[in-house]
């Protein structure tokens, strides 16, 4: 069953801890982002090297935000275009600083479970899904 959320961050809240904060306030135990759009003071997004990020500085517009949401992560990939509408995405860093507001919607499955495990192939906690508790 999807069950839909929808909520606005405001100035200054950090865009990635904000979604986690909620994910654990509303006990969601599997999700999703279905759209976010707003505008971001700085973006700290790394890039697909894993090891070079870019520190920008706003005014930025979010112009996507996509990722898988567990009880204690959030796995996000953002896309910002700056003034000049030049476009940068990667995946999206604690740091990242709301401007004026992002308006969220995720959507969030009663019937899984989603976790995180390190998988020796990727050397990366990647996601692992499951059917959720009272599913089984």
């Amino acid at each position: 069953m999807l069950i839909p959320h929808a909520f606005r961050l405001t100035q200054g809240q950090d865009l990635k801890q904000a979604l986690l904060s909620y994910v654990q306030a509303q006990s969601i135990q599997a999700g999703s982002v279905l759209s976010c759009v707003g505008c971001l003071t700085a973006a700290k997004i790394r890039l697909a090297d894993e090891t070079k990020s870019l520190s920008l500085s706003g005014p930025l517009e979010i112009l996507t935000l996509a990722g898988t949401l567990t009880p204690t992560h959030v796995h996000l990939h953002i896309s910002v275009a700056d003034q000049d509408g030049k476009v940068y995405g990667g995946h999206l860093m604690d740091g990242t600083q709301v401007s004026y507001t992002a308006e969220v919607c995720l959507a969030s499955y009663a019937n899984l479970a989603f976790n995180r495990e390190y998988d020796s192939k990727t050397g990366f906690d990647e996601l692992v899904v499951s059917a959720a508790a009272s599913s089984q």
